[in-house]
């Protein structure tokens, strides 16, 4: 690590926070300085079992604690852009789950409230910063694959409870919000070997039964300025589990095979005229390069690849998405006044 530790503050004790928050702060030398739950046990038995300095009564408490430089959102969907915007209006950096808010109306205050905070936003595209991706956009860099034709991405897994949040419309649920938001990234991150970012075709998709305006599935048709197209889909009670991401260019193509959990498989295939060989990236966890270059941005400057303007842009293709497929947009969670 390089320069002094960042003081992470984390709303709620989601399992994900493990993986996504504990291990890289670790891993970089940074502190968990405070954590916030809805339940004071559970709070306290995160912040025993991962080290956390100490707990704090409410999310309220967390992003007005001054010692807290960086709030972690790792909260249910809805509850992404209301904490976001109260993290932003206390001062604080924010490295928040996707999607950062449950619209492209609330993504855009995010945005608008960045610019007055000053302070930096990010959005936790992780995949984006490990050498997976990165050698995905080299292979179309150096004209290996040749000129960009088509890409398909594919987020699936097996359903999880009736009773998850992911379920949940007033709290922002559905396929395309918890899985097709990477889908989407991925292709919109192409966009510098496509003539520019594509644009939304069509999309069509399946809702969740007994769960009204929730997507199962979803898939969108999209079309790049050079005439590349892309498939992104999504499907969130798929009998498998398959993040994948395969890029076709003119002379070839490459299928990174598990893009969003490099840690778990790290092969990229390629595909020529001259054979097929498998790469193997790396499994160094792909939240401990997001961490590693959002402390890099905050203590030495260094470019960041995602803003509040990427996440923006991200949220009006979801919400695009969901009105071509037939569902309603995502409501927003209004917080009580008194938390």
């Amino acid at each position: 690590m390089t320069g002094e530790p960042l003081r992470i503050g984390v709303l709620g004790a989601a399992r994900i926070a493990e993986l996504s928050i504990v291990g890289p702060a670790r891993a970089g030398g940074h502190r968990l300085v405070a954590v916030a739950a809805r339940d004071r046990d559970r709070a306290t038995a995160f912040a025993q079992r991962h080290g956390v300095e100490r707990v704090v009564g409410s999310y309220a408490d967390l992003v007005a604690d001054p010692e807290v430089e960086v709030v972690y959102n790792p909260l249910a969907n809805g509850l992404h852009g209301p904490w976001n915007l109260a993290a932003l209006a206390a001062g604080k950096h924010v490295l928040t789950e996707k999607p950062s808010a449950s619209n492209a109306e609330e993504a855009a205050e995010i945005h608008e409230a960045v610019s007055k905070a000053g302070t930096v936003f990010m959005e936790g595209f992780h995949y984006l910063f490990h050498p997976v991706t990165r050698r995905l956009h080299e292979l179309l860099d150096t004209g290996e694959l040749g000129e960009l034709r088509h890409v398909e991405t594919v987020m699936a897994m097996p359903a999880p409870a009736d009773s998850d949040p992911r379920w949940s419309f007033p709290l922002a649920g559905g396929a395309l919000m918890d899985l097709g938001c990477y889908s989407l990234h991925a292709q919109r991150m192409l966009a510098p070997w496509a003539g520019g970012a594509p644009r939304l075709v069509a999309a069509r998709g399946g809702e969740r039964r007994e769960e009204p305006g929730v997507d199962e599935w979803l898939d969108a048709d999209l079309e790049f300025p050079s005439g590349a197209t892309g498939t992104a889909r999504c499907h969130m009670a798929h009998p498998d589990r398959q993040f994948s991401c395969r890029i076709v260019g003119s002379r070839g193509e490459a299928t990174a095979v598990n893009f969003v959990q490099p840690h778990r498989d790290d092969r990229v295939v390629v595909r020529t005229a001259s054979g097929e060989r498998t790469e193997e990236l790396g499994r160094r966890s792909s939240y401990t390069y997001q961490l590693d270059a959002f402390a890099a941005h905050l203590r030495q400057g260094t470019p960041l690849a995602l803003d509040a303007g990427d996440a923006l842009t991200t949220m009006r293709l979801i919400d695009d998405c969901y009105r071509a497929a037939g569902f309603p947009v995502r409501p927003r969670t209004v917080l009580p006044t008194a938390m």
